[in-house]
């Protein structure tokens, strides 16, 4: 599809909205034994299917998964040609017996019932769902077209959450959408206002949510065991080893090499002359609807797939990607809202690549009786001054969180895994936590989601939460690309002091979209 043949969103959701087709309940009866009415099922989109949209499928294969929708075939394809691979390989893991590990090495955490179910889930998908479901590359025809969906999940690229979401609850559609929520500050609300209108269930896949052991991380906040916070760093290694950041944008060389001098500018130049060249689009890919409501930008295999993630046009970056398996459990146990006052340092950042490493500094104001709260976000290989109270153990390198309080200190890992008091006296004497939040039956964050549609359960982690927090994250990229420190006016969204940082508030969609 061209741009001149694209389909505005405004005109799009008019015209298939007229003619939504009512959903239609069989009778149990009419069925006979043995089969689910489609009643008790929820007929469920899968957009972006390539990589974590897969596996939000594979989660959801008890349902029934009636369309997939992705710009690239060709990769999307080969993904879900791998289930055959996969599921071959989960087998044989099964059935071979445990590994016998040497001391001191810890024993392998690895769940055989979970193991189990997810390894039916695979083959329900790939045997029963991938074979039936219909394929689109335009999420908008797709929605247009085929009137029996009732929920969406949306796996795409950052810069497409908002606008594929904000369509499909258009049409009061349940949607299910991967972290960060959205790629613009602006976005976030609107996704949550109109959440708040159609009453659709929503929820943000940032899975720890739905964990017993992050729940727990909560609890031992709320109970007291740290005292009063005032103090928070979080820490990813992201993007090392993951996805390349910090690098220029291809271009070719615009004056002669020699004329280029050694220093940080002409070596930054002869790298992107390095990166620069006519690459084809691949087989599959329609790189206009990759764009989508980004600027234009011609194809470059640096962008696409997954290293999207690094390029400020279509990404938020380390904080994004992790920042809501991180920051979510402060921002929960804490109740902080949204800050005062950001500011992020980081090592070089061109505008167009985000960063290698970024430091990011939070100021929360006093929630009733508790006290204002300092969080800093590290990323890229960063971490904080390891706590005395660990001994000669040390930081979890991947990634984790430390809240300092008056009385001691919670240490959890990403997804707010192995959740513990420091120091180990503090652990040993306080015990569990009472158990304030409900725990999320088999920690299945879709199938949460799947029960708030039918009206079974309330949603773990809803567009009312999940837009504050993604919130917070991009502020951080906010300070980033203002290059200062920013003081923020929540209830208005405005950034008081650099006028111009309002700009990074928001995103000028590209003409059709």
């Amino acid at each position: 599809m061209t741009e001149n043949n694209a389909i505005p969103r405004r005109k799009f959701i008019s015209q298939t909205a007229a003619t939504a087709a009512a959903l239609t309940i069989v009778p149990r009866h009419v069925l006979g034994r043995g089969f689910v009415p489609p009643s008790d099922m929820l007929n469920i989109a899968g957009i972006g299917v390539g990589g974590m949209g897969r596996a939000n499928l594979i989660n959801l294969a008890s349902q029934n998964i009636v369309a997939l929708c992705d710009v690239d075939w060709g990769y999307a394809g080969k993904s879900l040609d791998r289930l055959d691979a996969d599921i071959d390989k989960l087998r044989t893991r099964l059935e071979a017996p445990p590994a016998e590990l040497a001391p001191p090495q810890p024993p392998a955490q690895f769940d055989r019932d979970k193991a189990k179910a997810q390894l039916a889930n695979m083959i329900k998908l790939k045997t029963e769902h991938v074979p039936k479901a219909k394929r689109y590359k335009d999420y908008r025809q797709m929605l247009e077209q085929q009137k029996d969906i009732d929920a969406v999940v949306v796996a795409t690229p950052d810069h497409m959450h908002a606008t594929i979401a904000l369509a499909a609850m258009d049409l009061g559609k349940h949607v299910y959408v991967q972290k960060p929520l959205a790629w613009s500050v602006d976005e976030a609300r609107r996704l949550a206002r109109r959440a708040k209108e159609t009453k659709v269930a929503t929820q943000m896949g940032n899975q720890g949510h739905s964990f017993d052991e992050a729940r727990t991380a909560v609890e031992y906040v709320w109970a007291g065991a740290i005292g009063e916070v005032r103090e928070v760093h979080i820490w990813t290694n992201r993007p090392l080893g993951f996805w390349p950041q910090g690098v220029p944008r291809p271009e070719p060389l615009k004056v002669p090499a020699d004329t280029l001098r050694w220093n940080g500018t002409g070596v930054n130049t002869r790298l992107a002359a390095a990166l620069a060249g006519n690459y084809p689009v691949p087989e599959g890919l329609d790189w206009n609807l990759f764009l989508g409501v980004a600027p234009q930008i011609d194809y470059h295999p640096i962008y696409h797939p997954f290293n999207w993630r690094g390029w400020t046009d279509w990404g938020v970056g380390a904080i994004g990607d992790m920042g809501a398996h991180l920051i979510d459990h402060s921002m929960w146990a804490l109740n902080l809202g949204l800050p005062t006052a950001i500011e992020t340092i980081s090592t070089p950042y061109n505008g167009a690549s985000y960063p290698s490493a970024t430091f990011t500094f939070y100021e929360f104001p006093a929630r009733g009786n508790m006290p204002p709260v300092k969080l800093t976000w590290y990323d890229g290989g960063l971490l904080p001054n390891r706590p005395d109270e660990l001994g000669e153990e040390q930081l979890n390198k991947g990634g984790g969180a430390l809240l300092v309080g008056s009385k001691g200190k919670l240490l959890h890992e990403t997804y707010g895994l192995n959740p513990r008091l420091l120091p180990k006296s503090l652990h040993d004497s306080f015990g569990k936590p009472p158990q304030k939040l409900p725990r999320i039956p088999g920690e299945h964050h879709e199938l949460n989601w799947v029960d708030a549609a039918k009206g079974k359960a309330a949603a773990s982690c809803p567009f009312e939460y999940a837009a504050r927090l993604t919130e917070v994250m991009l502020l951080g990229v906010v300070a980033l690309r203002a290059g200062t420190k920013i003081h923020y006016d929540a209830d208005n969204m405005r950034v008081t002091n650099a006028i111009a940082a309002n700009d990074y508030l928001t995103r000028a969609y590209r003409q059709a979209w």
